[in-house]
């Protein structure tokens, strides 16, 4: 195998493209001894700013470098909170409208030149300074909406003072959330929030303890200067190539002490080998952005990257026939974890767009019979390569709120039937070119956004199939996963495929719909009253069967409306070198890689073969 120096040379030359080259002609010093765990992303990242961020890929590196008050633990199931930097658990009122938290003290900030060089405590003020940068409109927050769904007492009003053209006051005294001495934050909420901790507290990336001194030196490059308390802080970065993290000496007195279940002999091997143990496990994180299937899984098999995050559905019969890990692979030591997503495949409608948006019958039907003329099992044989479960709603597995035994139309395959809606509803060949038209004799072209991956390609050739052989025309527009966020978000996309996914709570995946998240969660810019009431009635509500019949009302609602053709939910199965020590996966948890470890004497037993 190639030693892990020359390992970053190889990569940059052969699957990291000109940016990374340049970066590999001067390496990183690497010092003797130092473990080095080597990932990569398919996707780039768009910077380093926890309120500014959406995408998955920039925030799970964030979460590396930033601190929430709560966490979930790594291997407990089902998923239990914790304190991070709290003390201890929240003082909730009986009402679930005041919360009161205290910090641990002796948590201290990565050093950085805006501390002039004392050492940085955090603070309770840190974190009410993180949530008032949600609402700055400076920041153009996507969290904005999420957060105000809490209904934190005089944040709003706040905002409104910025948007009437004062400057954001981030030193008014707020009534919703205060610093009551240096170690206590206090919220206080309009209305009550059962989940307000697990839906905001626990996330590194939303409301994580911010160094206000940082921001105001940095400004408008603070994407580029993450300063957090966390395992790990920034050492490079070569814009959509390479981010390397290295450890952070600042970082608290932490060690691994986790439970592993009962039926899981992986977790509990790595709690025999790892507990009691500091964190992080390792010195650095080298992410390296592969945006193909074939060099990501190449750079694996060569030993280049010591782990590999999903295997590519192009290789899933190599490397894992009937899903289990190939014997060949298995001999050389290499192991798999397999674990279902709690999240959701999924094609938007534009509700605004004026060929497949809007809330009227035949708008309702065209979209339906889209739906309908999807092939979800070929998808799920072809594509995904069987990696996947058909979706019937949009709430995905492993939340609250997910029904297995759930049937809809949503999984449903029926040309006859989708051929059958649009005739009712006056879509047809009026022209005689073997194409519908639109009721009002325009022609009717679905214009579909993508990415440019092999993976991509082969869904945008089963949607071909499928529109066609109900006489529907479709084209495609490729553009890198940023800018279609970015069109998305102003709400330009007649339509865009998308992954989501959220914390524990099945709400996560309602706010898909719900019409205050138009332009952020809710890209489809779905808008229905009574979508809404209902998805505002569980949110206040405790977990109960009275909260789930909610829930699955709602739920039905987006099902008959269609603004989101939900395909799968994907089976993952992420495989990992035998150097490798304590890998292991909780879909709600982005901030693993201070639990993972690198056996090097392993590593130099395997690379002298």
């Amino acid at each position: 195998m190639l030693s892990r120096a020359l390992t970053r040379l190889v990569l940059a030359a052969s699957c990291l493209g000109a940016a990374a080259a340049h970066a590999a002609d001067a390496p990183l010093p690497t010092p003797g001894g130092d473990k080095v765990l080597r990932y990569s992303f398919r996707i780039a990242e768009t910077g380093f700013d926890p309120p500014q961020l959406s995408d998955l890929y920039s925030r799970t590196i964030v979460a590396n470098m930033f601190d929430s008050l709560y966490e979930w633990e790594f291997l407990a199931r089902p998923v239990r909170m914790r304190p991070r930097t709290a003390a201890g658990m929240p003082e909730a009122s009986a009402d679930f409208t005041t919360f009161t938290i205290r910090l641990r003290p002796g948590t201290y900030f990565a050093d950085d030149p805006a501390f002039s060089g004392r050492r940085r405590e955090l603070v309770a003020a840190d974190y009410v300074y993180a949530i008032k940068r949600i609402y700055d409109p400076r920041w153009k927050s996507p969290h904005l909406s999420t957060v105000e769904e809490q209904k934190i007492v005089g944040l709003a009003e706040l905002r409104q003072r910025a948007l009437a053209g004062k400057p954001f006051d981030y030193d008014r005294d707020i009534e919703g959330v205060r610093a009551l001495d240096r170690y206590t934050i206090q919220f206080k909420l309009g209305e009550p929030s059962p989940r307000f901790v697990e839906d905001i507290l626990t996330d590194p990336t939303l409301v994580p303890g911010t160094a206000r001194e940082v921001v105001e030196a940095y400004t408008d490059k603070i994407m580029e200067h993450p300063v957090g308390t966390g395992p790990f802080r920034l050492a490079r970065w070569v814009r959509s190539s390479l981010v390397v993290l290295d450890k952070n000496p600042n970082y608290r007195d932490v060690h691994y002490h986790e439970e592993a279940p009962a039926n899981d002999p992986l977790a509990q091997s790595a709690v025999a080998r790892l507990e009691g143990r500091k964190l992080p496990l390792v010195d650095r994180v080298e992410v390296h952005i592969i945006e193909e299937n074939q060099p990501r899984w190449l750079a694996f098999l060569r030993g280049d990257m010591d782990v590999m995050e999903q295997v590519p559905e192009d290789f899933t019969n190599v490397a894992i026939p009937n899903n289990r890990i190939a014997p060949n692979l298995a001999k050389q030591g290499l192991y798999a974890v397999r674990y279902p997503r709690a999240d959701a495949s999924l094609s938007y409608f534009g509700m605004e767009n004026p060929v497949v948006g809007g809330y009227t019958p035949d708008k309702v039907a065209l979209r339906r019979a889209i739906a309908l003329a999807v092939d979800i099992d070929e998808e799920i044989r072809v594509a995904r390569r069987g990696q996947a479960i058909p979706g019937q709603s949009p709430i995905g597995p492993n939340t609250y709120g997910y029904d297995p035994a759930f049937r809809s139309e949503m999984s449903e395959f029926s040309r006859a039937k989708a051929k059958a809606l649009l005739d009712m509803h006056g879509y047809v060949d009026r022209d005689g070119d073997g194409w519908r038209d639109r009721p009002d004799g325009s022609p009717l072209v679905l214009e579909y956004n993508t990415q440019p991956d092999d993976f991509n390609r082969q869904l945008v050739t089963l949607w071909k199939k499928n529109m066609t052989a109900i006489g529907i025309r479709m084209t495609f527009n490729f553009a890198k996963w940023p800018e279609n966020l970015k069109a998305s978000r102003a709400g330009k996309l007649m339509m865009w495929g998308v992954g989501w996914s959220t914390d524990p709570d099945g709400s996560g995946f309602l706010v898909l719909g719900y019409g205050p998240q138009k332009g952020q969660g809710n890209h489809a810019r779905f808008d229905l009253p009574e979508f809404n009431r209902l998805y505002e009635q569980q949110k206040r509500m405790p977990n109960s069967p009275e909260r789930l019949a909610v829930m699955t009302e709602a739920k039905k609602l987006m099902i008959a409306y269609m603004p989101y053709k939900v395909h799968v939910h994907r089976i993952w199965t992420d495989l990992a070198q035998p150097w490798v020590v304590g890998y292991h996966r909780n879909v709600f948890i982005r901030d693993f890689w201070r639990y993972v470890d690198i056996d090097t004497a392993e590593l130099a037993r395997r690379q002298g073969k």
